[in-house]
């Protein structure tokens, strides 16, 4: 448990873990080997800087002490649930749902869908949410059930690995210190992740066979789903690997990553000279890279850890609901580092500013046990 309270834990650990997969997923050309060894430097650097600076999570005693439900946080957070809720009845209205007409109409995002999307994205909040502000078992189980089964409908595997880390830690947070860690719901979840992760990933980009990278022969022999897995984790190493090898310089990516409405933040069909073009993921930090070279992807690394240890230093001291949702949003963002740009995003930094705002507005409200309290005194 001492290990999840490390904040390098999300980062450090996930960037070692995604270049020694990449290390034995691929027969790595003798060049593409700097950019995986860049990051696992600098992964490890984290790692050991973090053992000495003393930056911790509050004691697991705060987060299962603490009560929600009832409060002014939970009231905005529900009604906060309840806009969510309306915006993922409305993507499954107005739009194709994926999963029952076509796979394949995943990134579509047309005619509005864009918006839409932008806030029913946030359903991985929904099962926290339930879990920690809900008294009402079917309610709660609703929240539950909505947060993990709209990423499957319209195939977003990101977000059913959200909902599932996020209910995962809680579940593991507010536990028991005197009782062991729930490893038969953890693993139930990691099941349930894997499978979905593989089962879509198969109907969203078909079979693995026609990819022609210098897979080793250990990747080879895997199962379909397996490989899916692990290219998951190993395609964004690989890819950076790739692109620092090629010397490739184009700031239009971090650009739109960055701004509102400034282009499109696709990089499948575009002149990125990827070694193959549907394995079109890269790290957070590859936008960096490419705009600023090696030494803009290494301080984006530097700076992704202090938006981390910002957010452990906001569960202090009362581990509030929104403080926990922005410290579940970041560590997350940070455990996918390996693969995708989540954390310098517009969107990323929308739904920190909406925690704040909400945490501001929570504590402007009328408190009623405080205003009861002080009624009953003579």
């Amino acid at each position: 448990m001492t290990l999840l309270r490390l904040p390098s834990a999300y980062l450090g650990l996930p960037l070692l873990l995604a270049c020694g997969v990449t290390l034995l997923c691929f027969d790595l050309p003798g060049d593409y080997l700097q950019g995986v060894l860049l990051l696992a430097a600098a992964g490890l650097g984290i790692l050991l800087f973090d053992l000495g600076a003393g930056t911790r999570l509050p004691p697991l005693a705060r987060f299962r002490l603490r009560g929600y439900a009832g409060t002014r946080e939970s009231f905005v957070a529900l009604a906060y649930a309840g806009g969510v809720l309306l915006f993922c009845a409305l993507d499954l209205a107005l739009f194709p749902i994926p999963l029952i007409s076509d796979p394949s109409s995943y990134a579509t995002m047309e005619g509005g869908h864009e918006h839409i999307r932008h806030v029913s994205d946030m359903c991985w909040t929904l099962p926290v949410i339930g879990l920690l502000c809900v008294r009402n078992r079917w309610l709660r189980y609703a929240l539950i059930l909505v947060g993990l089964a709209f990423p499957v409908l319209v195939i977003d595997r990101n977000r059913i690995f959200a909902s599932l880390f996020s209910l995962a830690m809680v579940l593991v947070l507010r536990r028991d210190e005197a009782r062991p860690l729930p490893w038969k719901s953890m693993l139930v979840l990691g099941l349930l992740g894997a499978t979905a992760f593989s089962v879509l990933g198969m109907l969203r980009s078909g079979s693995l066979d026609t990819v022609t990278l210098p897979f080793s022969a250990m990747y080879r022999a895997a199962p379909q789903g397996v490989k899916w897995l692990l290219l998951y984790i190993s395609a964004g190493p690989y890819n950076f690997g790739a692109i620092l090898a090629k010397h490739y310089v184009n700031a239009t990516f971090l650009i739109n990553q960055l701004l509102p409405m400034a282009g499109s933040v696709a990089t499948a069909g575009t002149d990125i000279p990827l070694d193959a073009s549907n394995i079109n993921v890269g790290t957070e930090f590859l936008p960096f890279l490419m705009a600023l070279g090696p030494a803009g992807a290494l301080g984006s690394i530097l700076l992704l850890y202090a938006l981390l240890a910002w957010s452990v230093r906001r569960l202090y001291p009362t581990v509030s609901l929104f403080g926990l949702l922005i410290f579940l949003r970041v560590s997350y963002v940070c455990l996918m580092s390996p693969f995708a740009p989540q954390a310098y995003t517009w969107t990323n930094a929308g739904f920190i500013v909406l925690c704040l705002l909400l945490q501001l507005l929570a504590a402007w409200l009328p408190n009623r046990n405080a205003a009861a309290a002080s009624s009953s005194i003579p």
